[in-house]
């Protein structure tokens, strides 16, 4: 947990040996914690130890960590998109989109200044529904977090089979290793510790996107005739574009830019939260840049018929090298979904235990047999169910439309507003920014939804619905 020096989070212990305990479901009431709960500390100083080792994030940290969040290998899925929206309207929504994520982002920092006590989205959203729209919201965070760490699971077994290139291995053994290397990367119990991984994670992108770009501009410019000047990329979309195809390409920018589901659980471990502008002001700069270079760039070399992620489109010796260096980004990218729903759950079963710190070996026992729990059940529900892919897309679809979007806005006028909305001109500006904010979040919730139950049923029909544990290298791409 975590706020300023000069402000005390709820939970840590006071000078007559003492920790707060919020009332969470009466928050929402009058926008100020309820008269806390006393109780005693169950032992001296392991709750103080914890809470001083939890309580070491600064801006720059939290910066790798909303990266590792944020920047993964579906950031090599951005060319596809490019295609399918075309060069224009490609570039123009990844800006765009990316504008809008670092105000929502912004506004759930400040709901984080304004109470203290918040430490994970459930507790934002209490503030305004109470009890209901605490459960609610966990059982979305915690839902969405564990597909992400199966989609991951799944992406490990596809860069394990195209490098290795044995059809003739159990693809279902990739699929364990990549567990394991999970399992193990989601160990470190506080992101100050975790974001030492971060700067790995940030070098492997950026090597794996660069090398992507330089494979495909080789062979478009030097191995094929006419070079570049044949290559099939668009300024507008094709003409054969329809409305679902064109929405799904769009939930891949706007997932793209998910990170502030997972921002309330790293800002709970700052030593100054106020600096988490800075955050996101890098970060959002960064993806930004990023985005639109890897989108750009790489779907100006390949065409309209660039493969998604683009690893694919390089020659089959670049793409098994590109998969290798991008094994970092993978494996610590997938593992902080772990470590963020290890840490949520850890809090909410020992919420005045030094237990929560993971600093006893009794912590660190419970802490190695949750994230193991976490991990097999991440595996196997990817393993599990043939369409995992198109049903990670309904429930982003369903559940991040209002993490990154419209909850933020719900913040601004639930939370926020000062006065009526009317009162100044600058409540009459926030609340055209914010109003526009939330029906952009409503629309994505909605045409999401049925553009990914669209791509379920199709794939479907054309049988591309794989079965359950495979050993089919064919399966994963191999």
């Amino acid at each position: 947990m975590s706020v300023a020096t000069t402000d005390h989070a709820m939970g840590a212990p006071s000078s007559n040996d003492r920790i707060w305990k919020p009332d969470l479901e009466n928050a929402d009431k009058n926008e100020q914690l309820q008269q806390p709960q006393l109780e005693e500390k169950v032992t001296g100083g392991s709750i103080a130890m914890g809470e001083l080792k939890h309580n070491k994030l600064g801006w720059k940290r939290l910066t790798i960590c909303l990266i590792v969040e944020a920047i993964a290998l579906g950031s090599l899925s951005l060319p596809s998109v490019f295609a399918t929206l075309g060069m224009v309207a490609g570039v123009l929504m990844t800006v765009g989109i990316g504008l809008i994520a670092i105000w929502t982002s912004y506004l759930v920092g400040q709901v984080k200044l304004k109470h203290p006590h918040v430490e994970h989205y459930a507790d934002a959203v209490a503030l305004m529904w109470g009890k209901f729209g605490y459960e609610l919201t966990s059982v979305m965070f915690i839902l969405v977090l564990i597909l992400l760490t199966g989609s991951h699971v799944l992406t490990g077994t596809i860069a394990f089979v195209r490098i290795v290139n044995d059809p003739t291995l159990c693809a279902l053994i990739w699929g364990l290793v990549s567990a394991l290397l999970l399992y193990l990367l989601a160990l470190p119990p506080t992101f100050h510790e975790f974001a030492i991984l971060g700067y790995i994670d940030f070098a492997s992108i950026l090597v794996a996107i660069i090398t992507t770009m330089i494979s495909t501009g080789l062979v478009a410019a030097g191995f094929t005739p006419g070079g570049l000047s044949i290559v099939t990329w668009s300024a507008w979309p094709p003409a054969s574009i329809t409305f679902t195809k064109a929405f799904l390409a769009t939930t891949n920018i706007i997932f793209a830019y998910s990170f502030a589901m997972c921002q309330y659980s790293f800002m709970a471990e700052m030593h100054t939260p106020r600096d988490y502008v800075k955050s996101i002001w890098a970060l959002g700069i960064i993806e930004i840049v990023v985005y639109t270079l890897t989108g750009a760039i790489i779907y100006a070399f390949v065409g309209s018929g660039v493969a998604s992620p683009s690893i694919l489109s390089a020659p089959t010796v670049m793409s098994r090298v590109t998969f290798g260096l991008a094994l970092p980004v993978i494996f610590i990218s997938g593992s902080i979904n772990t470590t963020v729903v290890g840490k949520y759950i850890m809090g909410r079963v020992f919420p005045t235990s030094e237990i929560r710190y993971v600093n006893t070996r009794k912590g660190w026992a419970i802490w190695l047999a949750l994230i193991a729990g976490l991990t097999v059940i991440a595996w196997a529900v990817s393993e599990a169910i043939p369409f995992f892919n198109a049903l990670l897309g309904l429930i982003s679809s369903l559940f991040i439309s209002g993490f990154t979007f419209y909850l933020p806005a719900l913040f601004w006028f639930y939370i926020l507003k000062q006065g009526r909305w009317d009162a100044t001109y600058k409540n009459i500006g926030l609340t055209i920014v914010n109003g526009s904010v939330l029906l952009f979040g409503i629309v994505v919730l909605v045409c999401g939804t049925y553009a990914s139950v669209w791509d379920i049923m199709q794939s479907y029909k054309t049988g591309k619905v794989g079965s359950s544990f495979t050993c089919s290298a064919a399966s994963y791409g191999g």
